[in-house]
Order: C-alpha cells, then structure tokens, then sequence
C-alpha cells in the first residue's frame, strides 16, 4: 500500500460570535491555538498540523503563533470554513484530512490515532466520534479521505453545511463508508466510558473558569493526560461550573 499523507487541519479564528477572541486565552501562559497545534502534532499517524484561519488583519496573531508552535498556517475565507478546510488539506496535498476545531485545547492524540487507523486499515471514507457521542464534549475527531472531501466540498451548497464543514457526511451516510469510534474502544475503566456530561471546550467564559482549573492542576506544556483529567473533574466537582451551557446545534 503506497504511503498516505495525514494532515491536521485545525479550523481557528478570532472573530468568535459566543466567546471573542478565545483562541488566544491563556492557559498557564500560553494560548489555546498553541495548546491545540502542540496536542494533534503528538499523534503517531499525523504527518503535518495545518491550523486554517481567515484572511482578517485580526488573525495575523494566530499565523503568528501557530507558525511557533510548529504547525502550517492556511488562510482563506472567513465564512466558508468548509472551503477553507479543503483548500488547506489540497495545498498540502493531504491524502488523509483529521478534522480538528479549534476550541478543543486538551484533544487526545490516543483518540485521533485510533480515528485514523481505523480509515486507514478498512478503507473507509469517514470515521469520528461524533455521530453518536460517547466521549466529553472537546475531544471531537473527524476523520475522512480527500477523494470523499472532494466529494463533500462540492455537494454541500447549503450555509449550514459550509459553516459546519461535515454534515454532508453525517446526513448521507449511505453514500459512503463510515465507522464511529466509541470511548470503549479507548478506556476499559467504566469511570471513562460514556462521559457526555463533562465539557472540556471552549466557546463561552464558563467553558475557560473550567479549563483554567484544570490547567493549574497539570500545568504548561506537560501533556494532561484524559484518563487523569476526567478524575481531576469527578473528583472536585468541576463539571458544575458549565454544566448550564447549552450547546450549539449545527444548522
């Protein structure tokens, strides 16, 4: 089987409608953009981190910061992200495209490497783990081959499906091969398994109190591992702090 190029594509910008700016909250003294490039470039399967954000003056900050933390920078249309997802996977002649948002700081390498592995081993168009969720909210991985984008890209006329970049796939399942990855494929303690009650992403000030607290538990750059995280929010109650949030429906 000839070599496939795996390439991270993290959707990121400052002009966020529910939480401005959010890309460049610190968490122990480095943003969010940085904590996200640094976490998909520890996958094992990942060949380049590509962070894609928009053409406004008001992002130079995340190219800027991006570019220090190791990823590649694509730049293109503010409001067609789905556009400006598959330019960046085309421009780096992606094989393989892992679909990351941006407000996902403590995404688990463990979790896109299984995605991959299993597009990869059966020959699939699509793999993630948000068809049905099994896992907390800000761990979503979307796996999909580039012959299956293309496809995507050029079927989804609808704002919705160029926003949201993969409901394309969800609502037609038929025409291509998926498979979900489930928590239990990853965590054999039941503690782990099913955790759809914790939020550990970003989109409103209560989602930051949150990752705030758990930052100062494990610190800078040292990779907080889920497993201990989820016991650090069990155990001190931390899910109350947004645990209101009421999350954004896609379309």
């Amino acid at each position: 089987m000839p070599t496939m190029k795996v390439v991270a594509v993290i959707q990121a910008r400052m002009g966020s409608n529910r939480l401005p700016g959010k890309m460049m909250l610190q968490l122990r003294e480095r943003p969010v953009v940085c904590h996200v490039a640094r976490r998909v470039g520890w996958s094992d399967m990942v060949d380049e981190v590509v962070v894609a954000t928009t053409e406004h003056r008001r992002d130079d900050i995340l190219e800027e910061f991006a570019t220090n933390t190791g990823a590649s920078v694509f730049r293109g249309d503010e409001q067609d992200v789905l556009g400006r997802m598959y330019d960046s996977a085309q421009e780096h002649d992606a094989d393989v495209v892992v679909r990351i948002t941006g407000d996902c700081p403590l995404i688990e390498p463990e979790i896109i490497d299984l995605a991959i592995n299993k597009l990869i081993d059966d020959n699939l168009d699509y793999v993630s783990n948000t068809i049905n969720r099994t896992f907390p909210r800000g761990l979503d991985a979307e796996v999909f081959s580039m012959d299956s984008f293309q496809t995507v890209n050029e079927k989804s006329q609808e704002p919705h499906q160029r926003e949201h970049v993969t409901p394309y796939f969800k609502n037609n399942t038929s025409d291509f091969t998926t498979a979900q990855i489930t928590s239990d494929m990853v965590f054999d303690e039941p503690q782990f398994q099913d955790r759809t009650d914790i939020r550990i992403t970003l989109d409103e000030s209560d989602d930051y109190k949150l990752l705030r607290e758990i930052f100062k538990k494990f610190g800078n750059y040292d990779t907080p591992e889920i497993r201990n995280v989820i016991r650090h929010i069990d155990t001190e109650n931390l899910d109350e702090i947004n645990k209101s949030i009421e999350q954004k429906t896609v379309g």
